[in-house]
């Protein structure tokens, strides 16, 4: 297994493995925050069994850290190899020329990302422990009603937080449109694929950040 991760393919195919994992989750994450659009009540019970259920919380839960832990250190590991690399045969390989301006700042893109983790961590992960572990209300209750909205409310109350965010998920698109070709490239996508994958790919990188940031922007104008 420790031959796999040092080879150059198996650490493609470790990071493509977990952009799968992370590109699906986004998926189970956006269809409960987008609820939250349409009905307080389907969105509070949504997040409550996402929030108390064993399964999600003892087993899927430490999966998705563990995910996002890997997908970054993976994917700084390749970048820094990659310009390595490139250092050596810049002279034969103008990478400007053969590369988009996104695939050769996906470190940058990725650190914005992994700093905006950080703030939603902050912002509902943390305080989601501190009343279930700290507190010991594992009801997930707050005044006899689920809290979950109220607090998605109070925090998309800050024009500052709703910025950071959109800007977030402007880049996490751009992040996508790279990183869904690339990923299926890894797992040996065959060329007659290509632009199917491309297509859809470029469905994918629009409607999940622009569905983020549609909650975002709805509760900031809704409830302020």
């Amino acid at each position: 297994m420790s031959g796999f991760f040092k080879s150059s393919i198996g650490r493609k195919v470790a990071m493509a493995l977990s952009a799968f994992f992370l590109m699906f989750f986004l998926i189970i994450h956006l269809a409960v925050n987008i609820t939250s659009v349409f009905s307080e009540d389907v969105f509070n019970e949504l997040s409550h069994f996402m929030g108390t259920n064993p399964a999600v919380q003892f087993a899927l839960q430490p999966v998705l850290i563990f995910g996002v832990v890997f997908h970054f250190v993976m994917g700084f590991v390749l970048e820094l190899k990659n310009r390595k690399a490139l250092g050596v045969s810049y002279a034969k390989n103008n990478g400007a020329a053969n590369s988009t301006w996104m695939s050769r700042n996906m470190i940058y893109s990725g650190l914005v990302i992994l700093a905006f983790l950080v703030l939603h961590f902050i912002d509902f992960w943390i305080p989601e422990i501190n009343v279930k572990y700290i507190k010991g209300d594992m009801s997930g209750m707050h005044g006899g009603e689920y809290r979950y909205f109220h607090e998605i409310v109070a925090k998309f109350e800050s024009p500052t937080r709703v910025v950071a965010y959109v800007v977030s998920f402007i880049l996490l698109a751009l992040h996508l449109l790279h990183g869904f070709t690339s990923a299926f490239q890894s797992m040996g996508s065959t060329a007659g694929r290509k632009k199917a994958l491309q297509k859809f790919g470029k469905i994918y990188s629009f409607i999940i950040p622009l569905g983020f940031i549609i909650v975002a922007v709805y509760h900031h104008f809704n409830h302020h």
